[in-house]
């Protein structure tokens, strides 16, 4: 009975720290620079972990990450936005709104 209950909750720790981490969906018109990566144009699920973003192509399964700063807004942001700037000829990604949240996430 000891061992079943000690089993359970594991368990039950476990998943809640799978079900912690969430993802967002990221699409990029054109390559551009994140921190110290550089994406292709493309479909990405980005998740933040710790002080870590952790890009992965929905096409390959090939990840990338590359350190943040995160940060807390006043409000929640509807939509995830990613917004870029142009450095040198090509895009360099500043910041990502993360939908659904308070959080903000710089380069």
């Amino acid at each position: 009975m000891k061992k079943s209950l000690i089993l359970a909750g594991a368990l039950s720790l476990s998943a809640i720290c799978f079900a912690a981490t969430k993802s967002y969906d990221v699409v990029l018109s054109a390559p551009a620079k994140a921190g110290s990566i550089t994406l292709a144009a493309g479909e990405y699920k980005l998740q933040v972990q710790g002080s870590n973003a952790v890009f992965t192509d929905t096409k390959t399964r090939k990840t990338f990450t590359t350190p943040i700063k995160v940060e807390s807004g006043a409000k929640k942001y509807q939509y995830t936005a990613v917004d870029t700037a142009a450095d040198q000829g090509s895009e360099k990604i500043t910041s990502i709104e993360l939908g659904g949240s308070t959080t903000q996430i710089d380069f």
